[in-house]
């Protein structure tokens, strides 16, 4: 019945041949992703359902993925790469020209699969310095889109102000009851909170601009092709105006971390500088030709920054009774907010270390 649903679905896309089977793909966690198979055998397309209780313009979403697709494509043309259908994700248009269909209580959208490709979860010093690589050449192909070309898919994500308010009217409500128990990690982000807000007062001073953005700066989101090297960057649905540090920060906040997210064991949880550094120097490889020297000054303090904002964010959902984020366990987000906390401490620790090894590109 359900693949009965998917054909129908598939059926409002200009495909180039008859699909036949319609099995699920890939683990991502936001939208439902289906492999397509055609009559033949071969697998072309990936189907998706959009989550529009997460994405809820979901116009603006597709709008923004065409307009940095389509820039990207120009860009490699230019360059005079080949094989250029493996080096930037394609979308579908439906039979009406539409950038998604809607059958009414779903939206969906088909991209062409990338043919010989693979991802990786594994973080080790190759794989952080070709994902900085990636994820710089990304942003500098994007960092020309003019000012308004994109929408916030997501308004306020790296907002730490915004998250920051939110924080504070959850100790307000106290609606679980659960603040009497975690007084000290209340402590803990109230002395860190002003020097958490610098990047939203350098953008009110003009000192710092806002940039295209991936959001989702995670090793699995680059696609590699057989001898491992990068063709592409996936998972557009986050790219969108912001900071760089925010996508640093992500990636040195879940890649360079010793321990898991939600690891039971503070003990685990260090940063592991090294990543970090073979990261950086992918990076600004790439990303170097459009920062300015404050934005490359500030890149560590970016990890930094986005570790302390997930611990707020974490800890905001335990004092409001696990409203937003799954748990699996007892206490699960009061876990998760004090293994992010034992990073940020790492991450404070190291500060010095990782701040100097910018100067080597302040300095060239």
């Amino acid at each position: 019945m359900r693949e009965k649903l998917y054909l129908q679905i598939l059926n409002e896309f200009d495909l180039s041949s008859k699909p036949v089977e319609v099995t699920p793909f890939g683990n991502g966690h936001i939208n439902d992703t289906l492999k397509v198979t055609m009559d033949g055998g071969e697998d072309k397309y990936v189907l998706q359902r959009i989550n529009h209780h997460i994405f809820t313009n979901v116009d603006m979403l597709q709008r923004n993925i065409h307009t940095v697709t389509s820039h990207i494509r120009k860009k490699l043309e230019t360059r005079g790469e080949r094989d250029i259908l493996r080096k930037v994700l394609t979308f579908l248009p439906t039979k009406s020209g539409s950038l998604y269909h809607f059958d009414g209580e779903s939206y969906w959208r088909v991209c062409l699969m990338i043919p010989r490709s693979r991802s990786f979860d594994e973080v080790n010093e190759a794989f952080s310095y070709e994902a900085g690589k990636a994820f710089g050449d990304f942003q500098s192909m994007l960092a020309d889109l003019p000012e308004g070309a994109l929408g916030e898919t997501i308004p306020n994500f790296h907002n730490m102000e915004f998250r920051l308010q939110q924080f504070h009217d959850a100790l307000k409500a106290d609606p679980a009851g659960r603040l009497a128990e975690v007084e000290d990690l209340v402590g803990e982000i109230e002395k860190r909170a002003e020097s958490m807000c610098i990047q939203e007062r350098l953008y009110r001073e003009g000192k710092l601009k806002k940039r295209t953005n991936h959001c989702d700066t995670k090793v699995n989101n680059i696609l590699f092709d057989e001898q491992g090297k990068v063709l592409c960057v996936i998972d557009l649905d986050t790219v969108m105006p912001g900071f760089v540090l925010s996508d640093i920060g992500d990636f040195i906040r879940t890649a360079a971390n010793t321990g898991a997210e939600d690891d039971d064991n503070p003990e685990h949880v260090n940063v592991n500088t090294d990543i970090f550094k073979a990261y950086t120097r992918g990076y600004m490889e790439t990303a170097k030709s459009f920062l300015t020297p404050l934005e490359i000054s500030m890149l560590p303090y970016g990890g930094r920054l986005l570790t302390y904002m997930q611990t707020v964010r974490f800890l905001t959902d335990y004092i409001n009774g696990d409203t937003y984020y799954k748990v699996h366990r007892p206490k699960h987000n009061l876990i998760r907010t004090k293994a992010q906390f034992k990073l940020l401490q790492s991450l404070e620790i190291h500060a010095n270390e990782m701040d100097g090894f910018m100067d080597t590109y302040l300095n060239s």
